[in-house]
């Protein structure tokens, strides 16, 4: 029994059944990009901008590389060896330019999946 002058509230005992408490929706990134929110351009302007980054550093390679080749030309001073460059030599590092600039695109674009799945880029 509670006198008047105690200050402890009353207990109530509650017998009804629990009530199913729904999961607080997730976040995702993708909703973001899907309706095009300001955060979902942030992330597409971000794919972009490294894809941009990957391909100017190819051309930027591509474009030293045959800017340099006139000097070579002159310095070879033979004909058998400017063609020898031309059909043999430029094949190799284009290759491996192009692999280069495949591997960098697809590493990018698989950052950004990752990104909008929610998963942590490692």
């Amino acid at each position: 029994m509670t006198g008047a002058g105690d200050t402890t509230p009353r207990r109530e005992t509650v017998t009804g059944e629990p009530r199913r408490v729904r999961p607080l929706p997730r976040y995702r990134p993708q909703a973001e990009i899907d309706e095009q929110t300001a955060l979902g351009d942030a992330y597409v302007r971000s794919l972009m901008r490294g894809q941009l980054r990957a391909g100017l550093t190819a051309f930027g390679v591509l474009a030293l590389v045959a800017g340099t080749l006139p000097l070579a030309f002159a310095a070879l001073h033979d004909a058998t060896a400017v063609w020898a460059v031309l059909g043999v030599a430029a094949y190799p590092l284009l290759t491996l330019l192009g692999w280069w600039y495949v591997r960098r695109a697809e590493r990018n674009e698989r950052d950004f999946a990752r990104l909008v799945k929610g998963r942590p880029v490692p």
